[in-house]
């Protein structure tokens, strides 16, 4: 029996190894290794990509959102309202600058930041506003974007899962202050290993930020601040440039797929993916909802069929956030969703086929259920 695998990134490779093979070579003989016009011609791409005025590459999407709070002289005793239904590197970077993370709720379709419980969180300390574009799906951006400007306060916008999705008609990345990016290899835009960006239209941010990346130096061995070692390497930059041209024809594929996933499940008792009439979801996962989420995923599994959980534990209840004082119960939407989620396989190369076959499983165990009911 053959695997379905969660990710398939060698059959991406296949179709990108003499484009990468070339490029690798070039910058070996260049021996240009960090930084460089590579690097540079990278982020002016993705910029354009992203229609804002500047890109700042680097070496994760963690140090990105690091980089966005100190670029905001965000600090101790600061508070930044976020999602607990995100990759704790999101509070993570709250946490480097010695801010405290609020979390607030989701909403139960989008899944993504509830605007209804946003302005409640917000108290005098509050500094920034983190809504995270979760599994390829925009935040309801106008109503965070009036809340925040209400209180004059900047948005930094986690887009790490969302590369090229659209609200209302505009890429993600251009209604924050800040707008952040993961190039995590099994990202819909993933690097050959670690990666990210932050992109802006203030060039004062962008200024700092490229400062803030190599040692905060302002000439060789000058260092104006304390700063970091988190440049992207030259290889990952021309990786990224090679398949940012093949960016939206393998969305577009994720969007077919999440379709024929939806047309496949209409009816069954999983709660699927919401159909979002003012977003371009880009489908980084397509995360269906079970009640009998660990069974179904074991079925999958002896099927041989692979799945992930993203995520198992909200953030707001990890250990390390113990101290904030979050209980079970606070936020409802958030835990339900963690207890209950399911992503299937979705990538440009999955075929029909196989997505027949993970839909078949799935619709088995429901027939199954009922039979034990």
């Amino acid at each position: 029996m053959d695997t379905v695998p969660y990710l398939d990134l060698p059959s991406q490779y296949d179709a990108l190894r003499s484009e990468v093979l070339t490029s690798l070579k070039e910058i070996c003989e260049s021996s240009k290794f960090a930084q460089g016009p590579v690097t540079a011609d990278f982020e002016q791409k993705f910029a354009e990509y992203c229609e804002v005025d500047h890109c700042v590459s680097l070496n994760s999407g963690t140090s990105a959102l690091h980089l966005a709070l100190r670029c905001l002289d965000i600090g101790p005793g600061d508070e930044v309202v976020t999602v607990s239904m995100t990759f704790i590197a999101t509070a993570w970077a709250i946490s480097y600058v010695g801010a405290r993370p609020v979390f607030v709720d989701i909403h139960p379709l989008r899944r993504t930041m509830n605007p209804d419980k946003l302005e409640a969180a917000i108290t005098p300390r509050t500094k920034a506003i983190i809504p995270v574009h979760l599994y390829g799906m925009p935040a309801e951006m106008d109503r965070i974007m009036a809340i925040a400007e209400r209180h004059g306060l900047p948005v930094i916008e986690d887009a790490a899962q969302a590369h090229g999705a659209k609200y209302r008609g505009k890429r993600v990345g251009q209604f924050g202050r800040i707008a952040c990016f993961s190039f995590y290899p099994s990202k819909n835009l993933g690097a050959y290993g670690e990666g990210g960006a932050l992109i802006t239209n203030d060039a004062s941010i962008a200024q700092r930020a490229r400062s803030l990346r190599d040692h905060a130096q302002s000439e060789k061995y000058l260092h104006e601040e304390i700063g970091y070692n988190y440049r992207m390497d030259t290889f990952q930059a021309a990786v990224l440039s090679i398949k940012l041209k093949r960016l939206d024809s393998w969305n577009a594929a994720r969007v077919e797929r999440a379709r024929h996933y939806t047309k496949l499940l209409e009816g069954s008792s999983y709660k699927l993916p919401a159909n979002v009439s003012d977003s371009e979801c880009v489908w980084y996962c397509y995360v269906v909802e079970s009640r009998q989420r660990d069974r179904v995923r074991s079925a999958l599994r002896g099927a041989g069929i692979q799945t992930a959980v993203h995520y198992p534990l909200p953030v707001h209840l990890q250990k390390p956030y113990a101290h904030l004082g979050y209980q079970s119960g606070d936020l409802p939407i958030t835990e339900a969703l963690c207890k209950q989620c399911l992503a299937l396989p979705i990538y440009p190369e999955l075929s029909k086929e196989k997505m027949s076959r993970v839909a078949s499983v799935l619709l088995d165990f429901e027939k199954s259920l009922m039979a034990e009911a």
